[in-house]
């Protein structure tokens, strides 16, 4: 057997600048000024062989090591991957059992022009953390709350700040989220003890986003709301579906189950069961359409594009994309962990983490270094979750501060980064221009700073019994 060596920090970069390189070449210079973007998978794959490479010629390991360290990241995730499987199922089922199109109709129906920014920020918050998706919310409630701002007078930059506000807010702390099932698998954490603990900085920021809102939207305030944009929505939901207060039962019984501590899978479960309850007691929907609908997600045509686009899809099937990148990811990642070259890049970053406040810094700051380089959020959660994971356990901390962290900035700042998908999908989706609706997202720019303070004061830092502190 080959004597293994060291990783230096030289040799651990070269796969990251590979990497770094193809997403460019591949997100920027081929797709965006050619012919589109595409996904990130083949640079992944393609960087995990680079990985591989060098393990084996340069550091000593054989294949049969890096295909261990590959399944053993793998099985750190399969309860995620597993989680997003359900999620796409109870999504659909949600839409066609009515779920969904109801907590929509109570939404537009409380809009006021005197509180427009506020109850938008509010209304893509419940669509949010109803569908688990800032990029749906986006692209229907969003784009329609765009037109109705500008009819109103008030700023697209602003609007859009709040639209976006809003729609991270559930990315953030719906349980049906994939970058939510994504930090806390990859880092070890029960799901539901993650979204419980990232209240401490998700709410203080939310309370400070509403106020930011309703201040600036007094100077709005005698502005008229287009009816028709949401009568017509109104109109849309009344048609296909029967509406009902008692549907929203079904999203209350899970957030009871996350304040209950129910295990994420068994609760999703639950969900779905609803789901397909109500579906047949109030859509009268029968045996095949639901299986169809549980497996391949729903499709309507309502005559309100918008409607349309915001009641279709999910699915088992609408989540293999997701699970596909998770694969494509870990496989980098696990490379990575098992030839310690993420080990070299941490402990030369580490060196300067005397106290749990510099720890949680250095997390923010290398979320944000790789969705600045990669320009890919699931990228930003699951090396730096890999690579801080075992410095966390050292030091006593419990594992909900790392995942804590890694969407505190990962999962927040990616729709403020234009060659970051996520920020490629915002722009042309509300039809903005780069950087001047960053301003405005005030719920993801303070977020992160919410969590350096904590992290400095050790307010909601979780502990285990070994826990210690670095000093300089």
């Amino acid at each position: 057997m080959k004597q293994k060596k060291e990783a230096s920090l030289g040799i651990a970069l070269i796969p990251v600048m590979f990497l770094m390189t193809f997403l460019f070449y591949a997100t920027m210079v081929n797709n965006v000024w050619k012919t589109g973007w595409i996904d990130v998978h083949i640079p992944l794959i393609a960087s995990a062989f680079v990985a591989a490479i060098i393990g084996m010629f340069g550091l000593g390991y054989t294949w049969k090591e890096l295909e261990d360290g590959v399944v053993e990241l793998l099985r750190s995730a399969q309860v995620a991957i597993l989680v997003i499987m359900v999620i796409g199922m109870l999504i659909s089922i949600w839409r066609l059992s009515g779920i969904v199109p109801t907590m929509i109709y109570y939404g537009l129906k409380i809009l006021s022009p005197s509180v427009f920014l506020v109850v938008s920020l509010m209304l893509c918050s419940v669509v949010s953390l109803a569908t688990g998706s800032s990029w749906i919310t986006a692209g229907t409630v969003g784009i329609a709350l765009m037109g109705i701002g500008q009819g109103l007078g008030i700023p697209q930059p602003m609007v859009a700040g709040c639209v976006i506000s809003g729609a991270y807010f559930g990315d953030k702390m719906s349980p049906l989220s994939d970058t939510t099932n994504l930090a806390a698998g990859v880092t070890g954490t029960n799901l539901f003890d993650h979204i419980r603990h990232m209240l401490y900085t998700t709410g203080p920021s939310y309370v400070i986003s509403l106020i930011f809102f309703a201040v600036l939207g007094f100077r709005f305030s005698s502005g008229e709301i287009d009816a028709s944009v949401i009568s017509g929505m109104v109109d849309a939901l009344e048609s296909t579906f029967v509406i009902s207060p008692v549907l929203l039962l079904a999203p209350l019984f899970v957030i009871l189950m996350v304040v209950k501590k129910i295990p994420a899978i068994p609760g999703l479960f639950v969900g779905v069961i609803l789901g397909i309850l109500f579906a047949v007691v109030f859509q009268g929907k029968g045996n095949l359409a639901i299986i169809d609908a549980l497996h391949y997600g729903v499709s309507y045509e309502t005559g309100n594009a918008v409607v349309d686009e915001l009641i279709s899809g999910g699915g088992l099937n609408d989540m293999m994309w997701t699970i596909s990148l998770i694969f494509c990811s870990m496989a980098f990642g696990g490379i990575m962990e098992k030839t310690n070259m993420l080990g070299a890049i941490a402990k030369s970053v580490l060196r300067f983490a005397n106290r749990t406040g510099d720890l949680i810094l250095i997390t923010l700051g290398t979320a944000l270094a790789i969705n600045l380089i990669t320009g890919d959020q699931y990228l930003a959660i699951v090396i730096p979750g890999r690579m801080y994971k075992e410095e966390y356990d050292a030091r006593g901390l419990a594992s909900k501060n790392l995942s804590r962290s890694l969407e505190d900035m990962a999962t927040l700042t990616s729709p403020l980064i234009p060659w970051n998908s996520c920020g490629a999908y915002m722009i042309p989706t509300l039809g903005l221009t780069p950087w001047t609706y960053v301003p405005y997202c005030i719920f993801n720019l303070v977020n992160p700073f919410v969590a350096v303070v904590l992290g400095y004061t050790g307010i909601s830092i979780a502990k285990t019994d070994n826990a210690v502190e670095k000093t300089a």
